[in-house]
């Protein structure tokens, strides 16, 4: 008995890890157009705002394609539909070589972006069945450091990439990544895998819930408050400090080591204090670090490091930690609840790019950040009512 339950630990442990991987490449894909922003511009002719863009038009397919992909892909098994879906991805990045207008790209990407529509919610899913329940919340932070790993490594290398050899080449790291993660998943996630199809009747259950609804207006909130001035560090800093490849890879490797940090922080403290506690803590930081923008644009790289500091502890580890809330609160409604949850980030996503690129387009960067801010104090102020109707069941 005991020798079975050893081999099931291990094989979901390798299986967290192929997940996170296949996290890792979603993540590094999504976030390579704002790494390589100042390339796309000048390879098609256009200003940052317009290529920016791309990221809203992504977003808004991520948005709406996660929960109605959930339903459609609900009787699929877990192993064929994530490595299916990074084989997808790595084509889509493949055939951007071809094109040759902003709009051809912005049509691929949109349905190169199918991928982490799936992939991402799904995986959560996923493993939520391949785990005891008193686990489930570390598991889900666990596999979503891929993310943090994309900002730390994958954003920076594919940016400084970019930068020296056209954004081009970044998309083909992306396509080679997203091959070599489908080959792990597809090696070590045990066949058979299907959590319970949501029915009609449980989408309605997601939608009746006395707090998940809510618990996904905050993601909306936190990422669109987050995005006004992340989807266009690239042009901001290269506008206000002169930043050139190398120093734009270097400040995605800083926000994304402390990305990374508060994940691993998120995950070991999550079951222990509470997922609610944990949103709110992470959401502060940011909000405090676009407080702060204005002074790390003025006073230089330190300056800006500092400022990037509390930013970047709080922004990968506050889904993570939504994403564990969703969890813990109505298990048998992971399916559907964590795919709104990606929705939510990525209508925040589109929303944010689409405020910043408005302001940007009009000159007007130093409303910016202060448009970050009063979002995320919406979040903030949100979670906190959640948390406390939530009560003993927190």
């Amino acid at each position: 008995m005991s020798s079975h339950a050893g081999d099931g630990a291990r094989a979901a442990r390798a299986a967290q890890w192929a997940l996170l991987a296949g996290n890792f490449v979603i993540g590094t894909g999504v976030m390579i157009v704002a790494g390589t922003l100042n390339e796309i511009s000048r390879a098609f002719r256009v200003e940052p705002a317009v290529a920016g863009q791309l990221i809203t038009a992504a977003a808004a397919v991520m948005c709406i394609g996660a929960p109605l992909l959930a339903s459609a892909v609900a009787r699929w098994d877990r192993r064929v539909l994530l490595t299916l879906s990074l084989l997808w991805y790595a084509a889509g990045h493949l055939a951007a070589l071809a094109v040759t207008g902003l709009g051809e790209l912005m049509a691929l990407r949109m349905l190169t972006v199918i991928a982490p529509a799936v992939f991402t919610p799904q995986a959560a899913a996923c493993i939520g069945q391949l785990v005891p329940a008193t686990e489930r919340g570390r598991a889900v932070t666990f596999i979503f450091l891929g993310w943090s790993l994309a900002s730390v490594a994958g954003l920076p290398l594919g940016a400084f990439v970019g930068g020296r050899f056209g954004w081009q080449a970044a998309f083909v790291a992306v396509a080679a990544g997203a091959v070599l993660a489908a080959a792990w998943v597809w090696r070590t996630l045990p066949p058979g895998v299907r959590p319970a199809p949501m029915s009609r009747r449980a989408w309605g259950e997601v939608a009746r819930h006395r707090l998940l609804p809510g618990v996904i207006a905050v993601t909306v909130l936190q990422a669109a408050g987050q995005f006004v001035v992340f989807s266009f560090f690239a042009p901001l800093l290269r506008r206000h400090l002169g930043a050139d490849a190398l120093q734009l890879g270097l400040v995605w490797a800083w926000f994304g080591a402390f990305g990374l940090l508060g994940n691993v922080l998120a995950s070991r403290l999550v079951d222990r204090l509470g997922t609610g506690r944990v949103v709110l803590a992470t959401t502060a930081c940011m909000a405090t670090s676009l407080l702060c923008w204005p002074l790390g644009l003025a006073g230089g790289w330190l300056a800006l490091a500092a400022v990037l500091l509390p930013w970047g502890l709080g922004c990968f580890a506050a889904n993570s930690a939504q994403q564990a809330r969703l969890v813990a609160l109505a298990p048998a409604l992971a399916a559907g609840s964590v795919a709104l949850n990606s929705s939510a980030m990525y209508a925040g996503q589109a929303a944010g790019t689409a405020v910043g690129g408005w302001l940007m387009a009009r000159g007007a960067d130093a409303w910016m950040n202060w448009a970050g801010v009063l979002l995320l104090l919406g979040a903030l102020g949100l979670s906190a009512l959640l948390d406390r109707r939530a009560g003993p069941h927190r």
